[in-house]
């Protein structure tokens, strides 16, 4: 039972719906909230949709569009109007009771007259955390915990950087059942089939950024834009320490689509770096090591900016450097059923000596995508992670 069972008064309802309990109208309005939220992204600002439905009609939608702006409740309360008293309030995420850029949101729903609130998730924020919904408690019933996996599904990165301090770092790689990315020769399209690239493309839709290395733009010319689904536009970035990347890559040409950094180390050249600013390239010095240019610093300076999520698509340096350095969180690993005997390694990692040295995943879960198998889990402890 959720700890906010405690608060139940007398003059209140609390429900902590289990799969048995929840109604089907609030798992339907909710499902629309959660469409709702999808709709923007707002980082580090966490994405909230929000209804509110008078007599099963909803009378006011919104979601949180950017920080400083309006939150999701507020939105759907304004578009509402006077149909608000009465009301029932769905939103996904736990509504806040503090002053932030914006008011509380706890003080608009209970003036606005709502008579019931239903949330997906509470809030891990230390300023929230359950004290928006017991808040609510003193005036209305409030219901926790529809379709509460969904939602913090959809929450992952601002949950996990709630929680851990940090923005979430997921790996994705495409390999063949002997765990090679590529042949010998470099060739990689395709591994997987048309269905598993569609759903990377999801994954795309759901980050802030995406990372590939400067051998992947190389060898691929990628474009690493949403294009098979809809979805909001990831920032795209390169780990290219001497700036190899041509003016012509695919990532320069189409820099209107969506933002490109290029991350680069001291030693490189001054006027290459001039030439991509010119044509409309951001980059960023990195301190560089020998291992390669410090994604530490790297992960600070993308969550300075208000990032909380990244997607790694390699190659097998990059994916090796985010596992050895502790920074990997996630992984999504497509196997498709075929087998070319030699070639390039999804992840570059050092040999161990025994087995239980060997870095681990929980929480697993296969998926399949037509022949191609999804592999996903939770790296077993980051806790050499820095906080960001």
């Amino acid at each position: 039972m959720n700890s906010l069972a405690r608060y139940r008064r007398p003059q209140t309802i609390l429900m902590i719906p289990t799969d048995r309990s929840m109604s089907g109208t609030d798992i339907d309005f909710m499902r629309r909230a959660l469409t709702l939220a999808a709709r923007s992204r707002p980082s580090p600002n966490p994405q909230v949709g929000a209804l509110v439905v008078q007599d099963g009609q909803v009378v006011g939608e919104g979601f949180h569009e950017a920080p400083g702006r309006p939150h999701a409740e507020i939105n759907a309360l304004a578009r509402a109007g006077e149909n608000a008293a009465g009301a029932t309030l769905y939103v996904t995420l736990e509504p806040c009771c503090h002053h932030g850029r914006t008011g509380p949101c706890t003080e608009a729903i209970s003036g606005a007259g709502i008579r019931r609130v239903v949330i997906g998730t509470l809030d891990p924020d230390s300023r929230v955390n359950g004290c928006g919904a017991r808040a609510l408690l003193n005036h209305m019933e409030v219901t926790c915990g529809v379709l509460e996996s969904e939602c913090r599904d959809q929450l992952e990165g601002y949950i996990h950087h709630r929680t851990t301090g940090r923005m979430l770092v997921r790996l994705k790689a495409a390999m063949t059942l002997d765990g090679y990315i590529a042949t010998s020769s470099g060739d990689a399209k395709w591994i997987s089939g048309e269905s598993a690239r569609k759903e990377v493309h999801r994954m795309r839709a759901d980050h802030d950024a995406v990372l590939v290395g400067i051998r992947t733009v190389l060898a691929d010319d990628p474009l690493l834009t949403v294009r098979h689904c809809e979805g909001i536009q990831p920032s795209r970035i390169v780990l290219d320490s001497h700036l190899r990347i041509a003016d012509t890559a695919r990532l320069v040409t189409s820099h209107r689509e969506a933002p490109v950094l290029i991350c680069h180390g001291p030693d490189a050249d001054p006027r290459k770096k001039d030439r991509l600013h010119q044509l409309g390239i951001d980059t960023l010095e990195l301190p560089q090591s020998a291992t390669g240019l410090d994604i530490h610093t790297l992960l600070s300076e993308l969550a300075r900016r208000g990032m909380l999520s990244l997607l790694v698509e390699g190659g097998g340096a990059v994916h090796g450097s985010f596992i050895r350095e502790g920074l990997a969180d996630r992984l999504a690993l497509f196997i498709a059923p075929k087998l070319i005997g030699g070639g390039f390694r999804w992840a570059s990692l050092p040999d161990v000596s025994a087995i239980r040295d060997a870095w681990k995943l929980q929480q697993l879960r296969c998926r399949m995508f037509d022949e191609d198998i999804l592999v996903e889990g939770h790296f077993q402890s980051t806790d050499q992670c820095p906080s960001l």
